[in-house]
This record gives structure tokens, C-alpha cells and sequence, in this order.
């Protein structure tokens, strides 16, 4: 709700006021209300402060205000201000993949993009030196996020259970499957992947997903000499049909018959 003030605000004066009662953002019928205009003018009034980097908009009615240090980047950071830009879609969605992976702590190969998983089909997008890229997932809805704070308010962040399976799912999303490997590595050296909790958030994905994912945990904890009881999940997947480790590469390969996996290529991991 817009804050109720004596007299209008003048466009130039916008950016300061929002950041001075710690507004991140506003809305276009938000920036009429402050700025006693019609909604349909708060574009073309606004076109000169987005043009000098103090605001942006990253969708239609939406204007988030750049503060000093970042005008040179031409927006903020995405985890500035995701939250507000999918409440404002009306769409879920949790930050995921490599984004995720950095958020938990493990961020061996630093994301290029802001990666962010939703239901809804949207395209990717860019502002100055943010990018963000969205992977469409129908089936997200449920699974295990929680609320990170932020520099502006809180973002919706992929559990570990969830990460682990969608950095599996996602390969070529993730900086490939050697890199896959390598955090889930650091992950299983640090204790933070319970198996049991990731048995139950397995229910919600492809028997593929899952299969890869414990032939991957079983590989690593063998390579870095970890004790690893990946059994839970070995349960889940019993009686499975085989499938390729590497979904791109071809058939050929040792099989592995806890798993049920077609080892056509070998991770390379950086540990």
C-alpha cells in the first residue's frame, strides 16, 4: 500500500524517498500515487531516471530503484529483488541449480547467471549485468524451499535435498556433469546431504533423477573415501529400467546394477 504524504513527489526526488524509508521498489500504481499523476504517465515520466540508472523495470508496472553503488551496473542484483518481480507475475518459484548451490555455501564454479525454477513459462532476461534464466518445471510446487534473507527483504531458496536432485536433473544447466559431481562432493564432505530427507523429496522426481543422483553420491563418497549410507534411495529405485548416466552420450558402458545405470561416461570431478 503506498505510503500516505503531503503533497506529490517530484520525479527527480522518487529514487531518494523510496530508498530513504527502505522501498526497494514500487509499482506503477504506486509511482502515480506518489508522484499525483495518472498511471499512464508514470512511463514516459520516469524514462528519464531509468535512462541515468536510477531506476528499472524489470517487467511491465514494476520499477525497482538502483542505489548509487550499483548504477553502474545498470540494475541491483537479482537476489534483490526476484521475490518482488515473481510475487508481481504471480508465479512460484524458488532459486535453484548453481544459484541454489552458491546460496548453501558450495560455489565451486560461480554461476554466470541467476538461475530461479518456476512452473510458468517465462523468458530469460537481462538488465545491465544481471542475467537471470528461468527453467520451467510443472512439478516444482511442494518441494522444500526456505526463506533467505536478502539485502532488501527474503528469496525463496531450493532446500539441499532439492538442489542435489535438481543439479542431477539439470546437467547441462550446471555447469556440466563433472561439476554436478564435484558439489556434490563438497555437499556429502561437509555432511549437509541426509539421504533419508533426500529419499522423501525424491518422490517428487523422475526415477531417472534419482538413479543417477545415488550412482553420483556412491561414486564420490568411494572417491573421497566417505561413509555414506545411500541406501534409502537405493530402496526407492529397485526394479527400475536402466538409464544412461550421461542422458546425451550414447548406450555404451559398464552397468551398474544397484542403480541401475548405464555408465557411459565418467565424471571428472575437482576434488
Amino acid at each position: 500500500m503506498t505510503e500516505q504524504i503531503d503533497g506529490a513527489i517530484e520525479p527527480r526526488e522518487l529514487t531518494d524517498w523510496l530508498l530513504a524509508r527502505g522501498r526497494n521498489w514500487v509499482t506503477t500504481s504506486d509511482a502515480a500515487a506518489l508522484l499525483g499523476i495518472p498511471a499512464t504517465h508514470v512511463a514516459p515520466t520516469l524514462a528519464r531516471w531509468r535512462r541515468r540508472g536510477h531506476l528499472f523495470s524489470p517487467t511491465k508496472g514494476l520499477y525497482v530503484v538502483v542505489p548509487p553503488e550499483y548504477r553502474s551496473w545498470g540494475a541491483v542484483p537479482a537476489s534483490h529483488f526476484i521475490d518482488a518481480l515473481m510475487h508481481h507475475l504471480g508465479h512460484d518459484y524458488y532459486v535453484a541449480l548453481l544459484s541454489a548451490a552458491e546460496v548453501h555455501g558450495f560455489a565451486h564454479q560461480r554461476p554466470q547467471v541467476f538461475q530461479v525454477m518456476t512452473p510458468a513459462r517465462l523468458r530469460d532476461r537481462s538488465f545491465g549485468r544481471v542475467r537471470i534464466r528461468f527453467t520451467t518445471d510443472a512439478s516444482m510446487g511442494g518441494r522444500p524451499a526456505k526463506a533467505v534473507n536478502t539485502p532488501t527483504g527474503t528469496m525463496r531458496v531450493s532446500s539441499i535435498e532439492v538442489t542435489v536432485l535438481d543439479l542431477v536433473a539439470h546437467p547441462r544447466l550446471s555447469g556440466g556433469l563433472s561439476n554436478v559431481a564435484t558439489i556434490l562432493g563438497e555437499m556429502a564432505e561437509e555432511n549437509r546431504i541426509d539421504v533419508e530427507r533426500l529419499s522423501d523429496v525424491a518422490v517428487g522426481y523422475p526415477s531417472s533423477v534419482v538413479q543417477r543422483c545415488g550412482w553420483l553420491l556412491d561414486f564420490m563418497a568411494e572417491r573421497m573415501e566417505l561413509d555414506l549410507d545411500t541406501e534409502p534411495l537405493a530402496d526407492w529405485v529397485a526394479g527400475r529400467r536402466a538409464v544412461r548416466l550421461e542422458p546425451w552420450a550414447g548406450s555404451e558402458g559398464e552397468r551398474n546394477d544397484r542403480w541401475h545405470v548405464i555408465v557411459n561416461a565418467t565424471p571428472e570431478p575437482d576434488l
